[in-house]
């Protein structure tokens, strides 16, 4: 089992963005193509490895290998070698964990139930890549009947594995609001439309939507992140706009929290008189684990194995994707006390947790 960490070590040295990923690919390639398994690149920046042992239905494990745009401040021996690019979401332990589980399986195939496909896949940060794989017909063409993935995950005891069954990780859209007014010197700001005012005026209606349109046990998160705003301090603004986020864990809430956002831009544009265009994207949809995969996993596994998360988290991730099309069940794998995720902070202090982590995918081949 050093061999993961010798591989997260490698993958975390490399970090690449999107699906650019030429170095990450050659280095998983370079483990895969030792083993008895066919090869293919379905999307840009993916490879998957597929080990046929003969059976009628395959099981897969998805590996995400693109790391993210930020400057790599962890002091570590084997840090980032590509300046404003690091692996601070935890792909390069992934993709090291699905490299030494593919050589295990490599070395087992005349005991597993089922034929086995990797997916490793890129632009899980960006576009979702994900979805490019479901849209390949991949899934379909080599009858895969269940999918899992693990996650690294801060804030839980190391080396544990967590999960829930239904939602787990929300629904995430990116929200635009531009707002068109008429900019004038301050000194007749009366007759001008300021954008800038009604910017602030939405941001604070559509703070009290979210507070009340959904009861407070229904987890829900639409806030704006980013004004910009005006270009001079004694002029009215012309021009604001406004990026956010919506995540829900259901469609029902999302409609609902859509409408009142569309409902809010018309009441701005109305009040204020000026322009208000809104766009939302479709984004990820809910990571929503399998109830019954996650029921025969738990009782094959035993007690203590996977540990109930008491709440779903309001990150987002496009392993959904997958969970559309076939059942699938997403994990945490605790990484202690360290750093959150996308910090340029971000590691885990106990690599060990990487064998674990390995250990317990070993697990799943055979009961699920």
């Amino acid at each position: 089992m050093d061999s993961v960490i010798t591989y997260r070590r490698t993958l975390h040295r490399i970090p690449e963005l999107d699906n650019e990923l030429p170095k990450t690919l050659a280095f998983v390639q370079s483990r895969l193509e030792k083993l008895r398994c066919r090869l293919s690149w379905p999307i840009k920046g993916s490879i998957c490895a597929f080990f046929d042992v003969g059976r009628a239905e395959t099981v897969a494990f998805r590996a995400d290998m693109d790391a993210l745009p930020e400057t790599e401040e962890t002091g570590l021996s084997f840090s980032s070698k590509h300046p404003g690019q690091m692996h601070a979401c935890g792909h390069d332990g992934h993709t090291a964990m699905a490299l030494a589980l593919a050589e295990y399986v490599d070395s087992h195939m005349e005991a597993l139930p089922r034929n086995v496909l990797f997916i490793f896949q890129p632009a899980e940060e960006t576009t979702g890549g994900a979805r490019l794989i479901c849209e390949t017909g991949l899934l379909e063409r080599l009858e895969v009947r269940r999918i899992f993935g693990l996650h690294l995950w801060p804030g839980l005891p190391e080396g544990t594995v967590w999960a829930k069954p239904g939602p787990q990780m929300a629904r995430a859209s990116q929200i635009t609001v531009n707002i068109t007014g008429e900019s004038v010197h301050i000194s007749r700001a009366d007759q001008g439309r300021d954008a800038l005012l009604a910017a602030v005026e939405l941001v604070r209606q559509v703070t009290e939507t979210e507070r009340s349109a959904l009861p407070p046990e229904d987890p829900r998160v639409l806030r704006f992140g980013t004004l910009h705003s005006g270009d001079a301090r004694n002029v009215v603004s012309g021009h604001s706009e406004l990026l956010g986020c919506l995540r829900t864990f259901s469609d029902a809430s999302f409609a609902l929290l859509r409408r009142e956002l569309a409902d809010t831009c018309r009441r701005v544009e109305r009040s204020t008189g000026c322009d208000v265009t809104l766009h939302l994207n479709e984004g990820y949809p809910p990571v929503w684990n399998h109830e019954g995969l996650f029921e025969t996993v738990q009782a094959g596994l035993g007690a203590g194995e996977v540990s109930l998360l008491a709440q779903p988290a309001l990150a987002a991730e496009d392993f959904s994707f997958y969970q559309q099309q076939i059942p699938g069940v997403f994990f945490f794998l605790g990484a202690g006390d360290v750093p959150q995720l996308h910090a340029s902070t971000f590691s885990f202090d106990d690599e060990r947790i990487l064998p674990k982590g390995v250990e317990f995918l070993k697990k799943l081949l055979i009961l699920a």
